[in-house]
């Protein structure tokens, strides 16, 4: 990348033009998404010219016909992130690298490579039993508040949200009891800003570790079907995929949690009335997805010949950001909570086409948000916000949407075992 100073705010010397782009990087995108997302849709329309960090131009689909005609077309607009116009602008060190550079896995595969390893892993989603899964994200969430119940408060997101999901997962990948601490340890830290790489790195040893295991005691586990499998993936695809398969079920599961939960303690159409009755977990779970999905923005996809989108010409190797957040709240086709919408699950959050999300992924990401959200009401009846609704702030990101925390306060409760008891 040169290393001439440039403006703050347009693109850096060489870098092709961009007229009118919006640098989304900064805290006020980043405060308001909503906001900005308006602004942007009145100014470019559906299609709108952005800045990522360092400058580096970009376009962000905002209209929720553009992101399925871009996700229903990966011939245009495909997943090969060397494809890319920009590559001779982008450090090694780029803040967004990890979501751009290429690697051999199945985010990054198109075709008959992808359909290969998709399919390999949605077969093994497929059969996983849901009613069991259900009992056991019951179990993992129970042993959860099993940990806070005697205290009579609790911070959701941390103790709770992001706790649920990577256990159950760890099941799924047949990960021993004894690890799992390691691993949802190593798993947050790999998402913080300190030491992020080493933790990662930690996550990729313990999963090729796991492969081996799984070679010479195979198991009901999905590593052992990925080494069974007559895709005849090798042990670097089955890792790298693994990887991607932790990543896309973790964070965005536990954010689709703790929206939920922050829905429900901060709405009246939620709280229980007088007759017992409220709006139903579900009812929340679908809302979030299309108020405040989980997955705001996603990179992305990358034009393969010179096309148009939205009225904007797009450029072979042009990069296109994903909006799925701002799809699901365009004015023409968002659903009207306000009338009590049900059943309405036309969402882009598990996006759509070839790279949406693995088939039944989404069913079993809901089964485990939904019994985690279910256990914690049933456990703690009431369970209130232990701050005023506006004090729960969200996290500072243009990808994912989530709580900071959401701290709570409930009558307290002994666990069977405890002392005296």
């Amino acid at each position: 990348m040169t290393s001439q100073p440039h403006t703050p705010g347009t693109p850096p010397p060489g870098c092709p033009a961009h007229p009118g782009a919006v640098p989304v990087y900064m805290p006020r995108f980043q405060r308001d998404p909503s906001q900005m997302y308006r602004d942007m849709r009145r100014e470019h329309g559906t299609v709108a010219p952005i800045l990522l960090d360092g400058d580096i131009p970009a376009w962000l689909v905002l209209g929720y016909r553009e992101v399925h005609y871009v996700t229903a077309n990966s011939d245009l607009f495909a997943r090969d992130s060397r494809r890319w116009n920009m590559w001779e602008h982008i450090p090694a060190d780029w803040p967004l690298m990890p979501y751009v550079g290429y690697q051999p896995s199945l985010m990054f595969a198109e075709g008959a490579e992808h359909q290969r390893r998709a399919g390999a892993i949605s077969e093994f989603l497929s059969g996983v039993d849901q009613l069991e899964l259900h009992k056991y994200s019951e179990k993992v969430a129970d042993e959860m508040i099993d940990a806070f119940v005697g205290r009579g408060e609790a911070e959701l997101m941390a103790e709770y949200a992001t706790q649920v999901p990577i256990r159950v997962m760890a099941m799924l990948f047949g990960f021993d009891e004894d690890e799992i601490p390691h691993l949802v340890r190593d798993v947050a830290a790999s998402l913080e800003d300190v030491e992020p790489m080493a933790a990662y790195q930690r996550v990729v040893e313990r999963m090729a570790a796991l492969l081996q295991r799984s070679r010479t005691n195979p198991g009901h586990d999905l590593p052992s079907h990925l080494l069974a499998h007559p895709a005849g993936l090798t042990d670097d695809e089955i890792t790298k995929d693994l990887l991607v398969v932790l990543a896309a079920a973790h964070q965005p599961t536990a954010n689709w949690i703790g929206n939920t939960l922050r829905l429900m303690l901060t709405d009246p159409r939620f709280a229980v009335t007088l007759s017992g009755g409220r709006r139903s977990v579900g009812q929340a779970l679908n809302e979030v997805l299309w108020e405040d999905t989980p997955t705001q923005n996603f990179i992305g996809r990358w034009a393969t010949r010179n096309t148009q989108l939205g009225g904007q010409r797009i450029q072979a190797g042009d990069l296109l950001v994903l909006s799925f957040a701002a799809a699901n709240t365009d004015p023409q086709v968002r659903p009207d909570f306000s009338e009590g919408s049900r059943g309405n699950q036309a969402h882009m959050s598990f996006s759509h086409g070839e790279h949406s999300c693995l088939y039944p992924g989404p069913e079993i990401a809901e089964i485990i948000a939904r019994a985690t959200v279910e256990v914690l009401l049933d456990r703690l009846p009431d369970v209130a916000l232990a701050v005023e609704p506006e004090e729960v702030r969200w996290q500072a990101s243009l990808w994912m949407r989530g709580p900071v925390s959401v701290p709570v306060e409930f009558s307290p409760a002994y666990v069977a075992g405890d002392a005296g008891f």
